[in-house]
């Protein structure tokens, strides 16, 4: 790996159908697409699972009110397998320059259980204090709560 990519993997205690599916339900995104300390209104979600078909949502600072737009385009989406989109860091300027290319991977494994690989290629160097690493890693913490089966619904 370079200093313009990273891998998370995370294990989630729900089938992959249903995991496959939280990262295209805007009701679902809402419970855990940003990280601790953030909120994602629903009136700020779009998605359109297609080829070419976009998302949009804005990351909103629980502390200030701050508001990080980002969107994207989707280039695959082989159900409930694999997504691959890409993603404008809501802390650059939002040109296609800035965009990086996210890839997750969804594979059963026992029990029930989904391993989820996720690996994202930034345009250029990332660096601990740009916070994507750890901003995805508390998302995708995020979820894995959101689905476990001991998770109040």
């Amino acid at each position: 790996m370079s200093d313009r990519e990273f891998t998370i993997v995370r294990v989630v205690d729900a089938p992959r159908e249903l995991v496959f599916r939280a990262w295209l339900d805007p009701d679902q995104l809402i419970e855990w697409a940003g990280p601790h300390g953030f909120t994602t209104p629903r009136d700020s979600i779009i998605v359109e699972p297609r080829i070419g078909g976009r998302y949009d949502s804005v990351l909103v600072a629980d502390s200030d009110g701050a508001t990080y737009p980002s969107a994207g385009v989707f280039r695959e989406i082989v159900e409930p397998e694999r997504l691959v989109f890409t993603w404008g860091d809501p802390t650059r300027d939002g040109t296609a320059a800035n965009e990086s290319v996210v890839t997750v991977i969804f594979a059963d494994t026992d029990e029930g259980k989904t391993t989820m690989t996720f690996h994202l290629l930034a345009p250029g160097p990332l660096s601990p204090e740009d916070g994507a690493r750890d901003g995805w890693g508390q998302s995708l913490e995020r979820l894995a709560t959101l689905l476990s089966p001991t998770h109040p619904r």
